[in-house]
């Protein structure tokens, strides 16, 4: 008898688990793109990370300028100080990610998962916010001038003297949130939700449908 039909199908079983074990994270210059991979200030520009697994990665001052993060999950990494100007980072995964001093100016930032993330000061100028979840998170001194935020999850977010001038909250949920001494001038919050969210000493002027008469 002829075992040679048989024994091939086993052998490409038993072969291809083995080959799936072998696979290799991605590399791009020295960075190993895995979950607690040290790679502060590295060169990531331009960078096809899109479905990656980067959780609790430090990437501090790396610049990921231009770099597309589609679908990453970037929970608990550390981004701080980080370059991700025109960065793409649909759908991605923030959440407690440390993005303090970041560069985010002009990224797309759609329907990202923020859960939590700690933004101060971070410079997000001009970023689309669409859908964004942003629940909780620490937004506190950050540049948010002409940041799409329309549709976008703020509640309890920490938006204490952030400067949202111009910037585009409508149908926002600002529930709970804290926009103390924040600047909206030019800002538009039509049908947004603002119940119990505090605008203490907040500028409005040329704001639509900001909420003047708050209790100061």
């Amino acid at each position: 008898m002829n075992m040679s039909r048989y024994l091939l199908p086993i052998a490409l079983l038993v072969s291809a688990p083995l080959h799936a074990e072998d696979e290799q994270p991605p590399t791009i210059n020295s960075c190993i793109i895995q979950p607690e991979s040290k790679c502060p200030h590295a060169d990531l520009r331009g960078a096809d990370l899109s479905n990656q697994d980067m959780r609790k990665m430090d990437l501090a001052g790396a610049d990921l300028t231009g770099a597309n993060l589609r679908h990453a999950n970037l929970d608990l990494a550390n981004l701080e100080k980080a370059n991700l100007t025109g960065a793409i980072l649909t759908r991605a995964s923030l959440q407690q990610a440390n993005l303090r001093l970041a560069i985010l100016s002009d990224a797309q930032l759609v329907a990202i998962q923020g859960w939590g993330l700690f933004g101060q000061a971070a410079r997000l100028d001009g970023a689309n916010l669409t859908a964004a979840n942003l629940e909780f998170a620490r937004l506190s001194g950050a540049k948010l001038q002409r940041a799409n935020l329309t549709a976008a999850n703020l509640e309890m977010t920490w938006l204490s003297k952030a400067d949202l001038s111009h910037a585009n909250l409508t149908d926002a949920n600002l529930q709970e949130g804290k926009l103390n001494e924040a600047n909206l001038a030019g800002a538009t919050l039509t049908g947004a939700r603002r119940h119990y969210a505090t605008f203490q000493g907040t500028y409005m002027e040329d704001c639509l449908d900001c909420p003047r008469d708050w209790e100061q």
